[in-house]
């Protein structure tokens, strides 16, 4: 399965014990992992500025995630008008890499209607990979 995971499940899984983390490594070990530009560009602001990592450990988790997962840009920001422009752009990058599902733990793309990509909170992927065949 082809998985794009949203902002925060990536900082969640980096961060903390938990769900994010097992669903962070299921998916690396058992699927397609996809990350767009926004993400990592969002990632850096966040681990720099709420998470206050050093500049060299950021250096470190994008080299890793770039190494790992495929990484995606989208020219623009999608069909959906009902979305800030950052979700548009999670969206867009999502699509252009033919996810199966963008994984998030925000609401507002959990909700939206009519998105050209399936949404998953962490929690229902991780019991949709987890179901026994």
């Amino acid at each position: 399965m082809r998985i794009a995971l949203d902002t925060n499940v990536v900082v969640s899984a980096l961060a903390t014990r938990g769900l994010c983390a097992d669903l962070f490594q299921a998916v690396l070990a058992e699927h397609d992992l996809l990350v767009g530009e926004t993400v990592l560009g969002e990632l850096r602001r966040v681990l720099s500025r709420k998470l206050r990592l050093p500049a060299a450990t950021i250096d470190a988790l994008e080299a890793f995630l770039r190494r790992q997962a495929i990484v995606v840009t989208a020219e623009a920001a999608g069909r959906s008008t009902t979305l800030d422009a950052a979700d548009a752009m999670v969206v867009a990058e999502a699509e252009a890499a033919a996810a199966d599902v963008l994984v998030t733990g925000d609401e507002d793309l959990l909700k939206a209607p009519n998105l050209p990509v399936k949404t998953a909170s962490p929690r229902q992927l991780w019991e949709l990979i987890r179901r026994a065949p």
